[in-house]
């Protein structure tokens, strides 16, 4: 939560709130649990409002334990995401960054898991394939996030509608999950695309991924709505990584989705905030982001006193055991 109200604290500082391009979405509500129940069990749901409602607070597994009234506040963090996507599809504003925890991507239909109670991205994305089936009828999902975004993952397992593409370290959280084998099963074969990278790896590695796998895949789906799981624990200055990302990168990675939502889908996309534990870095992370969506010219964007040390950090090139991952991936999903 520090690192949610530390980036809040930078778009306040800096005035970038200010900017006349820059929209405030008010008067958000929690979600309900129908639209809860679009993604997650009866059963879990539940599980959580009981435990929730006790002054001990209660628990998913060992790494998401959580207080009183949690339901109330992973609602609505859901709500914030919806209030978003149904922003855009009323052309109230052009795009949109939801700025809510807690995160959601690892939660899985029937549990939380990983920081995460409910699975705010896959939940916008079943409400927008139920609530515009004339507009929206395929969904793309990218998940830069350092870790892999498990849950997703298998809430669209079988589904051909929903293209679910995630960028993360190689076995960094959770174990055994995101390999280049997992694919989708039944309808949804081909429709999931993990490319998990090795520790170490930076600018030059998810340059040549997203220009390899990640946009040549979107542009094949051409989807009507991109949803973003936007982490930034990728960053050089995690605690919870291994990985060399700049300011520069995520900028540079919307840049990249904003395009391709341009030329596939009208515009529509969406950025939900998930993972990043640096206190110092996180905030530079996400205003660069918040910039790219709004225009900001490069020249007048608000400096990163951290930018010229990652950057000359060794290695920050394609390195050949990272082209190689990737190359594996692009041909696995035929795409080169």
């Amino acid at each position: 939560a520090e690192t949610k109200r530390r980036f809040h604290n930078l778009l306040q500082v800096s005035n970038l709130c200010q900017h006349e391009r820059f929209h405030h979405l008010i008067d958000i509500s929690p979600a309900t649990e129908s639209q809860i129940e679009l993604n997650h069990t009866k059963e879990y749901i539940q599980k959580v409002k009981e435990q929730s409602a006790s002054v001990r607070g209660g628990y998913c597994d060992d790494e998401t334990t959580f207080s009183q009234y949690a339901y109330d506040i992973a609602a609505l963090a859901v709500g914030g995401l919806l209030h978003a996507v149904d922003a855009v599809m009323a052309r109230d504003i052009a795009n949109a960054y939801a700025l809510v925890r807690p995160p959601g991507h690892h939660a899985v239909p029937d549990a939380g898991m990983g920081f995460c109670i409910f699975n705010s991205v896959a939940i916008a994305a079943r409400h927008l394939l139920k609530s515009y089936p004339n507009q929206i009828r395929k969904i793309a999902i990218v998940d830069y996030d350092v870790h892999h975004g498990n849950g997703t993952q298998e809430s669209f397992w079988n589904d051909d509608d929903v293209l679910f593409v995630s960028i993360h370290q190689d076995s960094n959280y959770p174990l055994d999950s995101g390999t280049i084998q997992e694919i989708g099963s039944g309808n949804g074969k081909g429709t999931t695309i993990n490319i998990p990278l090795p520790p170490g790896s930076g600018t030059g590695s998810y340059d040549y991924a997203f220009q390899t796998v990640i946009i040549p895949a979107l542009k094949r789906f051409n989807p009507d709505f991109i949803l973003v799981s936007s982490g930034f624990d990728a960053s050089y200055a995690d605690p919870l990584s291994a990985m060399m990302l700049s300011s520069s990168d995520f900028r540079n990675f919307t840049k990249y989705l904003v395009n391709v939502a341009e030329d596939c889908c009208e515009g529509r996309i969406v950025f939900a905030h998930e993972g990043g534990y640096s206190e110092v870095y996180v905030p530079f992370c996400g205003i660069a982001v918040i910039e790219e969506l709004i225009g900001i010219d490069k020249d007048h964007v608000i400096k990163d006193p951290f930018l010229q040390e990652v950057t000359r950090w060794g290695y920050q090139n394609l390195q050949q055991h990272q082209k190689i991952v990737v190359d594996q991936v692009a041909t696995l999903h035929q795409l080169k």
